[in-house]
């Protein structure tokens, strides 16, 4: 069976083998009418070409010893130059070795497996998508819906098994897990079939699968999930191109029994030279095939096209300058231990053959037909939904933008990847279902509960978290507390039913727990759970061996400690109220405030005139007295006045926190910690309580606490008791323990009597443990949070802790209440910017009074005798400020002449009074004369 195109008297003839199944599918008798159809056109437009293909064509049957046979008598035997097929992966793995042998070039357009790929002959050429190439787009739809474990289903041979380690390989790299892997043999019965998928279900919890099977087993495996029950809500089946591209090929009741499921299928672009061919490719393999009804042209049908006319135009572009293609005879002798398979000769243009098909380049019925290392390449995929007996498009897979709705090849470098499940249409999923499915559910058996393991405390250790007793009557284990009142709150704020489940004791015949905590978490690494609940605390060595939900109690371990009293009962309790450099501060203030008031008021005021050490006492005397506001001494000038009311009110605020500080120092209980430091315990030896079982115990010796340090307590009471004796008497001074046990053993007893101090070691809190890719994780977590930031936790605290009558001391407690200067630098900011201008405004106005001897044009006068003069007249009376000085003081007048060049202005708070002036500044204004004459 073969075909050929006309061939004209000066055209080389070339032969082309093909080895095609086309007795048992429609995929090799389909892909042999495309050939036919590919050469008749090829050449029909062609007809200037010298070289002219010659099909001979063999019938594999399927069969991987005939396809080898087949492929060996067209290279010994016929001389081919090429084969084209096989269909079937298994069937071109042998056959593709032969050519490389043979340098024939062997063209495929329906074995898809990217293992053929590893074969890595460079005579191979896959023309088809390769199955790797979906990949990227069945695992962008898996993370568009958030799914987090797929089970793939393949069939048990070299065509299943070649894509499932670059499947399992792009899952896990985007942090998808593969708990399973189900393969099923191609001669697999119903029964078989259905074991496997009882076993899924029933083991594994997830229920995203990725089916990668021909159409025959794949209908079968289809029909029987149908009839199972398992194509139904919250269910989610992806068929990877090896069904979708074969869609139109199943009967009804495969359609009926695939509803819900998404394919991925390569996108051929419809053109008017693609209808055109359609319509022609029906009519002619009508006529040919008679028997067959209902057969579509499907993509191998028009890959097998494009990669005939690949091969045409590669032939004829490698026979330019030859006038046969020929073979090299094997230099190999006839020998009996030399195989049948090695004594065949080599192609003399296998290697030409091969260069020209990897630089073909044009226009197919695919699209843009290129071929790099030998396979097609990647091209756009469309996202199909099966709907009842048909399908619908849903989206489309580019490599470059991702999902979308609507395909724009124009915007090919615009944008950014997209894996929202927003970019595709509606999707009807199993059931008939529109919501998402989850894509998972705990598997159960019928009859069998979920066991979840409960630790159990011996006596009365801390029972308000976790209290479990067993009931004899029912043979039940009971369990309550805190930690299983949360669990309980969380399973029902979940957004579907959780399973029936059970509460299994992890404890020994006589009651005791059978280990600890660790050994539990163990026991659920093995299976021997399903979950743990209770006051589990998540640390870093446990999640090596089980997933942990979120905390629900806060984190940490800490240690608590015993207060004292620490008020201050001696003499010199009074000046604990200020810090040393408050005192300094206030003392140098009364000290500045002196002087500044003696500066204003000494040359007005009789008050602080007179001797030096009676001015300087005065001055003293004045500003410390304004403490208790028993100052007896007037001020005159209104700049005094005015820096006296600024510095009342600082000493009022100071006055007054003073003595509301020592009043609290000397009649309020200050409390602070007995020990502070971790170290302290270590030098003096001290011992250190922990509950029993703890990983406490751990940290401590971590610590370098010694065994004999180290005392354990089975509860609260247990705890204080221990307190109470303290290290000399065989007890503790201080105890570690987690964040919930210290709040609760806080609530129970005085917070005047223990607090929780520094330092604090991180935990991750109480949390559930579940086996690892559990995905009851992620749910139960988001429950928590529910129900951690509602008011239904405040409710479980309040039924089982007791409400705590202080505040948290869980921060460290500060042992200094003293005030410091930092709350009080303003107020002497405020009164030194008052004194600093009070002071400014007097000099400048002093000066400017004096200013002609200031500014004496005399060049013999020095600046220090002006100083000197100026300092003179300060230390004088100023008798011209009215209201000031007696009245009966003698005033007497200095010639007229003599005055004229001493001029006493008026200040602000003093008016001028040009007709007199007093002694004292004629006596200054004579010794400055004086001194000038001796100068001259």
């Amino acid at each position: 069976m073969g075909g050929m195109a006309e061939i004209s008297n000066d055209s080389i003839v070339v032969e082309v083998g093909a080895v095609l199944d086309i007795s048992n599918g429609t995929v090799g008798r389909i892909g042999l009418s495309c050939i036919n159809m590919a050469l008749s056109d090829f050449y029909l437009s062609h007809s200037h070409y010298k070289t002219r293909i010659q099909i001979t064509v063999r019938d594999s049957h399927r069969d991987v010893v005939n396809a080898a046979a087949h492929a060996l008598d067209l290279i010994k035997n016929v001389k081919v130059q090429a084969i084209m097929g096989p269909t079937t992966t298994m069937e071109a793995n042998f056959v593709i070795q032969l050519g490389d042998k043979a340098h024939v070039p062997i063209v495929t357009f329906s074995a898809t497996s990217p293992s053929l790929a590893s074969l890595q002959s460079p005579y191979f050429f896959q023309i088809s998508q390769t199955d790797s190439a979906q990949l990227k787009a069945i695992t962008t739809i898996i993370q568009a819906f958030g799914w987090k474990q797929v089970v793939p289903i393949y069939v048990d041979n070299s065509f299943g098994e070649g894509l499932i380690p670059y499947l399992t390989n792009v899952l896990q790299q985007e942090n998808i897990q593969v708990p399973y892997l189900s393969a099923i043999s191609l001669s697999a019965t119903d029964d078989a079939i259905t074991q496997e998928l009882y076993k899924i279900i029933t083991t594994i919890p997830t229920r995203v699968f990725v089916v990668h099977m021909s159409t025959t087993i794949g209908s079968k495996l289809f029909t029987i999930a149908k009839k199972i029950g398992i194509m139904s809500q919250g269910y989610v089946w992806i068929v990877t191109d090896s069904m979708a591209n074969l869609f139109n090929s199943l009967s009804l009741d495969v359609w009926e029994s695939m509803e819900g499921v998404i394919g991925v299928r390569t996108y051929i672009p419809r053109t008017k030279k693609l209808d055109d061919f359609r319509v022609r490719w029906k009519r002619k393999f009508m006529s040919d095939n008679p028997t067959l009804v209902d057969t579509y042209l499907n993509i191998f049908g028009i890959w097998a096209y494009d990669a005939t006319i690949a091969l045409a135009m590669a032939i004829e572009k490698a026979g330019t300058g030859i006038t046969k293609f020929g073979y090299n005879e094997s230099n190999t002798s006839s020998n009996y231990y030399i195989s049948e398979i090695e004594r065949f000769g080599i192609a003399q243009n296998g290697v030409k053959l091969s260069e020209a098909l990897l630089n073909t380049r044009f226009s197919g019925l695919s699209g843009d037909f290129n071929v790099s290392d030998g396979k097609l390449q990647a091209s756009t995929y469309e996202i199909i939904n099966v709907i009842g007996n048909g399908e619908k498009r849903v989206g489309f897979w580019t490599p470059y933008k991702g999902l979308a709705r609507n395909l724009d090849t124009k915007d090919r470098n615009n944008g950014t990847y997209s894996s929202s499940k927003n970019d595709l249409a509606t999707i009807i999923w199993p059931g008939d279902m529109y919501s998402i499915p989850k894509g998972w559910e705990v598997p159960t058996i019928i009859g069998k509960k979920l066991r979840i393991g409960v630790p159990v405390k011996n006596g009365n250790n801390y029972t308000e978290f976790l209290k479990v007793t067993h009931d004899y009557d029912t043979n039940s284990t009971q369990a309550t507390g805190f930690c299983i009142a949360v669990f309980k709150a969380a399973v029902e704020a979940l957004s579907y039913p959780l399973p029936q489940y059970e509460f299994v004791a992890f404890a020994k015949p006589d009651g005791e727990m059978a280990g600890t905590y660790d050994e539990l978490i163990s026991e659920l690494y093995y299976g021997k759970y399903d979950a743990v609940v209770g006051d589990i605390t998540i640390i870093s060595n446990r999640s090596n061996y089980v997933d942990f939900t979120m905390p629900y109690t806060e984190s940490g371990v800490t240690m608590i400690v015993s207060m004292k009293d620490s008020r201050k009962k001696n003499a010199w309790a009074f000046l604990k109220p200020l810090t040393w450099q408050l005192w300094v501060t206030t003392t140098c203030s009364f000290v500045f405030i002196g002087f500044v008031v003696w500066v204003l008021e000494h040359r007005i005021n009789n008050d602080f005139r007179g001797p030096p050490s009676h001015q300087i006492g005065t001055s003293l005397w004045f500003s410390f007295s304004t403490m208790v506001y028993a100052h007896r001494e007037k001020v005159v000038s209104n700049l005094a006045r005015f820096v006296v009311v600024v510095w009342v009110f600082v000493v009022l605020i100071l006055v007054q926190s003073y003595t509301a500080s020592l009043t609290s120092l000397l009649t309020v209980e200050q409390l602070s910690p007995t020990i502070t430091d971790v170290n302290q315990l270590l030098k003096n030896k001290m011992n250190v309580g922990y509950l029993k079982g703890s990983f406490v115990y751990g940290i401590l010796k971590g610590l370098q606490f010694q065994d004999s340090q180290l005392i354990p307590y089975q509860s609260a009471e247990e705890c204080n008791e221990l307190f109470m004796k303290g290290s000399v008497n065989g007890g503790i001074d201080a105890a570690f323990d987690e964040v919930p046990y210290v709040k609760h053993f806080l609530g129970i007893y005085s917070c005047s009597k223990y607090v929780m101090v520094e330092p604090r070691f991180k935990t991750g809190g109480f949390g559930y443990a579940f086996p690892k890719g559990s995905p009851l994780v992620p749910d139960i977590s988001r429950a928590i949070l529910n129900v951690t930031q509602g008011e239904k936790m405040k409710t479980i605290e309040n039924a089982w802790f007791k409400e705590r009558s202080c505040q948290d001391s869980n921060t460290e407690i500060s042992t200094n209440n003293s005030l410091g200067l930092e709350s009080f630098w303003g107020l002497f900011l405020i009164a030194g910017i008052a004194s600093l201008l009070a002071l400014l405004i007097f000099f400048v106005t002093f000066l400017y009074q004096h200013k002609h001897i200031w500014l004496n044009n005399d060049p013999n006068a020095s600046i220090w005798q002006r100083i000197r003069v100026l300092v003179k007249i300060f230390d004088q009376r100023d008798l011209n400020c009215h209201n000031t000085f007696k009245k009966s003081e003698r005033i007497v007048s200095p010639p007229h002449d003599d005055l004229s060049s001493v001029e006493a202005s008026p200040g602000t708070h003093c008016p001028p009074s040009p007709s007199s002036q007093t002694e004292s500044v004629v006596s200054v204004y004579c010794d400055f004369s004086a001194d000038q004459g001796q100068n001259t």
